[in-house]
C-alpha cells in the first residue's frame, strides 16, 4: 500500500534526522547547499505567489475539484529528499489529509519546502495557457536554480549517508 511505503520513508529519515541532524548541519557543504536551498525555495514560490499561480492552483484544487498534486505523486519523494526537509525544519506527516491527493498536499497548498523535480517544474495548461512564456521566464529561472540546488544537496547527503553507513556498520541506516 502507498500510504504504508511513504510513511516507511518518513520513519526512516526521522530516524536519521534525530541522530545525525547535527553531524549533518556541521558539514560545511551540507550546511551551505541548505541555506541556499532554502534561500532559492523562497524566491521561486514568492514568484509563484508575484505572478497568482499560487491562486489559480488553490482554486482548481478547492473550487473546481482538481488538482496536480493527485494521490500516488508521493511515490517519487525518497528518503533523502524527506531527510533535506527535515533539515529545512520541516515537519512531516503521518497520514494523507485527503484520499485523492498526494500524502504531502494539505489545504493549505503542499506540506513540504523541497520537492521533487517535478513538481517544482510541473505546470498545467490553465497556467501556459494565461501567461506568454516570457512572463513565466523569471519563474522558470528560479525554480532552475532551486532544482539545481537540490541536486547538489542530495548527491552530498547521499554521500555522507553512505560514508556513515560504511563507517558505523549500523544496518538500520540502510536505505529501504
Amino acid at each position: 500500500m502507498l500510504a504504508d511505503r511513504i510513511v516507511e520513508k518518513i520513519l526512516w529519515a526521522e530516524d536519521f534526522h534525530s541522530l545525525s541532524k547535527d553531524a549533518l548541519l556541521r558539514d560545511p557543504k551540507i550546511s551551505d547547499l541548505t541555506l541556499k536551498l532554502r534561500a532559492a525555495i523562497h524566491d521561486s514560490r514568492c514568484e509563484m505567489a508575484g505572478r497568482g499561480i499560487v491562486g489559480i492552483c488553490r482554486d482548481c484544487d478547492q473550487k473546481e475539484g482538481g488538482s496536480c498534486c493527485g494521490y500516488g505523486l508521493e511515490t517519487y519523494y525518497d528518503e533523502t529528499l524527506l531527510l533535506i526537509n527535515l533539515l529545512l525544519g520541516v515537519g512531516l506527516p503521518k497520514e494523507r489529509a485527503e484520499s485523492t491527493s498526494c500524502f504531502f498536499l494539505s489545504a493549505n497548498g503542499c506540506r513540504l519546502l523541497a520537492r521533487h523535480v517535478i513538481c517544482v517544474n510541473y505546470v498545467c495548461e490553465k497556467i501556459t495557457d494565461r501567461f506568454h512564456p516570457q512572463e513565466l521566464a523569471s519563474l522558470r529561472e528560479k525554480e532552475g536554480v532551486e532544482v539545481e540546488l537540490l541536486f547538489r544537496l542530495n548527491e552530498e547527503m547521499k554521500k555522507y549517508i553512505h560514508v556513515l553507513v560504511s563507517n558505523t556498520g549500523r544496518s538500520s541506516f540502510e536505505l529501504p
